[in-house]
């Protein structure tokens, strides 16, 4: 598993990393607890097609990116001190600022599913989908959930343009999906996430906040990370807006990282406008 030695990752945290906060013994007796290739061949749909931007850049310095196995075991373990203050803390903060009730939940990059059980756990009624590229981070998310005792239903799948029908779900999210894509990939995973909502339903994106990483470069330096940058030039409020989204609200929490909530709303009748127009004039008049 080559990696890029020029990060500030790969210089000064993975040495921490390595010697003292992950437990390298527990790490290998997981790899070596699983058939990994027979376990994530379940998941792997016959005559996939992966994007360029996704299989031609190395991602967190990792080479071949999320479609190695090293990645997808090693994302747990790392990723739990690199979203300050607590994992745990700032997920569930994005995940209260969801209003809705909702039955049916799609999960898009769900990656190793440590935020698709989290919904599975606060809607326990719900029926709850993770698609994501990797099956090696579907093997490990199917594994934590089977653990856990979830039935969460996991699938390869690309977030810009799934099999499900439209009109399906009731709540859509993407948690730290964003910097990872070009900002027309983003666009086009909202206009999906968009298509798939019922009307009034809530989509939940959950990543790094933009603002800060626009005043911070150094924080787009610490892993390989080849979109980072041009996420953090970005804006999800705009992109919502323009995937159609209305009562667009972005929040910052614990200054690193951001939740964008938007829904989907009423359809828009051109001959409700066009009465409104008339009432308007006749008013006016």
């Amino acid at each position: 598993m080559a990696v890029r030695k020029d990060t500030i990752f790969e210089r000064f945290l993975a040495p921490i990393f390595q010697n003292f906060l992950i437990d390298r013994e527990a790490l290998t007796r997981y790899y070596k607890s699983r058939d990994w290739e027979q376990v994530s061949d379940r998941f792997r749909q016959p005559n996939f097609t992966y994007p360029d931007y996704y299989q031609s850049h190395n991602f967190h310095g990792v080479e071949g990116g999320y479609l190695s196995l090293g990645a997808a075991l090693s994302y747990d373990p790392i990723t739990q001190y690199v979203l300050p203050p607590n994992e745990v803390w700032v997920r569930q903060e994005a995940l209260d600022r969801i209003r809705c009730h909702p039955r049916r939940i799609l999960d898009l990059g769900c990656g190793t599913g440590t935020m698709t059980r989290l919904l599975k756990q606060k809607f326990p009624q719900a029926e709850v989908i993770g698609i994501d590229f990797s099956p090696y981070m579907l093997a490990v998310a199917d594994d934590k959930a089977k653990s856990d005792g979830l039935a969460i239903e996991f699938l390869q799948g690309n977030a810009e343009s799934t099999s499900f029908a439209a009109n399906s779900f009731d709540l859509v999210t993407a948690a730290l999906l964003f910097h990872e894509t070009p900002p027309t990939v983003a666009l086009n995973i909202l206009r999906e996430g968009f298509r798939l909502l019922k009307t009034g339903g809530e989509a939940l994106i959950f990543d790094g906040n933009q603002a800060t990483l626009r005043q911070t470069e150094w924080l787009t330096e610490i892993f390989e990370e080849p979109y980072i940058k041009a996420y953090a030039q970005g804006s999800i409020d705009a992109w919502m807006g323009a995937a159609g989204f209305g009562d667009v609200l972005t929040e910052e929490v614990w200054w690193v990282h951001q939740v964008t909530r938007g829904v989907k709303p009423l359809p828009y009748h051109s001959e409700l406008a066009t009465l409104t127009d008339r009432q308007y004039g006749l008013a006016m008049g």
